[in-house]
């Protein structure tokens, strides 16, 4: 696993591993001990560049290779994620601070979506469409969009680069991927070793590890790339979408969320704790579809909160390296101390701590608070990290209007004893996914995902990925002969 470190420290472009040439370097830590992993001088805005140049020349020619032939090369990367699963899983360990079960779930759910861009890259199918117009064929094509931008999050970086950059270039574009500074190896260059020793040609795949001090929008605004894929915050996707919508790119943006797990009056409440745990506490709270507020109807609030109090408790935090570790270390001390200022200002505002957490270093353990006024804005807003609020609610009509007031929209779920009654519900909810007796924390290969409000732009995923990452082409044909009226 240290060799990943080492070896893959470097820029990736036009087929070749090249030391960036800018002023500064990223250093790469572990959250948890805070060990130098990694020391990589950042990519310059010619670097950048060149990435977008080297992927445009490469992608005509990929474009027209056969999809069987495009197809292999995804059961190569496969074949060598199974390979080294047990390394890949030490180096998200390390990088990132991810449990052991975290890793594990981010790398099956990899493999799903690895599978997926097998698929996709035969999925492309033209249409005949009837003409009003005599002797007129008219052919629908559905062909590349060219050249990608990709920028990935540090939450879950290897599965979220790759369900962009498997999907484009299966689909017979090319990509540049700028990882986020702090997981530049899981989230770029280890993606690109992946599809370079799986053989894909030289120049299609650049991974470019840098900062925006640096390039500014440069990565954005390039003419190169026609669609850019972004995952993370709203703040800067608003940007990113800003941007785009000024040079007439397309943009594909997952976002935050503020998502809600529910508990009606009829739920299975030991099954909801369990769901509702889950789907806070899962890598630290470090996931957009994360359950920031959990809803509980006022009849079964006291013993559904003194199970959920009880079973958060149980929550092992420590060493991500440790198999019992549940709680493992936020990525950055920024978000540690962010995530300390949203207690503080919660019980500042009259909110009750029933479990109130610690701060060392980057370990930031469980914090459950009830109490808070329902105007509080942090009721609103996302919160990344093992934070937990209960908020009891009288009946469904004010379930929705709670689960409904905050700016996203992204995932949620509800906890019922009558299926239907939960979809019913689910319906009524603004946001791109809701499960119903499930947690809030999913995502499937062929489902569409993405969300509402701030939560994006966009969907990912099966058939969605056509629409994002292609574009359609009408070319008719006139076997007789037109009229022209002069």
């Amino acid at each position: 696993m240290s060799s990943y470190f080492t070896d893959l420290a470097q820029q990736y472009i036009d087929g070749e591993w090249r030391p960036g040439t800018g002023s500064w370097d990223i250093i790469d830590f572990n959250p948890y001990d805070n060990e130098k992993l990694a020391s990589i001088t950042i990519a310059t805005v010619d670097e950048v560049d060149t990435a977008y140049r080297a992927a445009e020349r490469a992608q005509k020619q990929w474009a027209a290779t056969n999809p069987y032939a495009r197809r292999a090369v995804f059961e190569k990367v496969l074949r060598l994620v199974e390979d080294h699963e047990a390394e890949i899983s030490e180096a998200i360990i390390a990088e990132l601070g991810g449990t052991r079960l975290k890793a594990a779930f981010e790398l099956h759910l990899a493999k799903e979506f690895l599978r997926e861009a097998i698929h996709l890259a035969l999925r492309p199918e033209g249409r005949i469409i009837p003409s009003p117009v005599d002797g007129k064929e008219n052919r629908v094509y559905r062909v590349p969009v060219g050249v990608v931008g990709v920028i990935s999050p540090f939450n879950f970086p290897f599965l979220l680069s790759l369900k962009s950059v498997a999907p484009a270039l299966a689909l017979g574009n090319g990509v540049v991927l700028k990882p986020h500074q702090n997981t530049p190896i899981v989230g770029g260059t280890l993606v690109a070793k992946l599809f370079e020793e799986a053989g894909l040609p030289g120049g299609l795949l650049n991974v470019v590890v840098t900062d925006i001090a640096e390039i500014g929008d440069a990565f954005l605004e390039h003419p190169v790339p026609k669609v850019i894929s972004f995952t993370g915050s709203d703040k800067v996707g608003r940007h990113v979408a800003t941007v785009c919508a000024a040079h007439f790119k397309r943009s594909i943006l997952e976002l935050g969320g503020n998502s809600a797990l529910v508990v009606l009056d009829d739920a299975d409440l030991d099954y909801a704790v369990d769901a509702a745990v889950f789907s806070r506490y899962v890598h630290q709270g470090q996931v957009c579809m994360a359950a920031n507020r959990v809803l509980v109807d006022r009849s079964v609030a006291e013993e559904f909160t003194e199970k959920f109090v009880a079973k958060v408790q149980t929550l092992k935090a420590g060493d991500p390296r440790d198999p019992s570790t549940v709680i493992g270390p936020v990525i950055n001390s920024s978000q540690a101390d962010a995530l300390s200022g949203i207690v503080e200002q919660a019980l500042a505002e009259g909110a009750t701590a029933l479990l109130r957490g610690t701060t060392t270093d980057n370990l930031v353990t469980p914090s459950v608070l009830t109490g808070l006024p329902a105007d509080s804005a942090l009721l609103r807003q996302e919160v990344f990290g093992p934070v937990a609020f209960l908020v009891p609610f009288d009946g469904e009509e004010e379930a929705v209007r709670l689960v409904n007031d905050t700016p996203y929209g992204l995932s949620g779920a509800v906890h019922t004893g009558d299926i239907e009654r939960g979809v019913a519900f689910a319906r009524r909810i603004d946001a791109g996914m809701f499960h119903v007796n499930d947690g809030t924390v999913h995502d499937e290969p062929i489902v569409p995902f993405g969300g509402e409000k701030h939560s994006g732009l966009g969907r990912l995923n099966g058939d969605t990925m056509l629409d994002a990452f292609t574009t359609q082409k009408w070319i008719s044909v006139q076997h007789g002969r037109s009229g022209f009226p002069f």
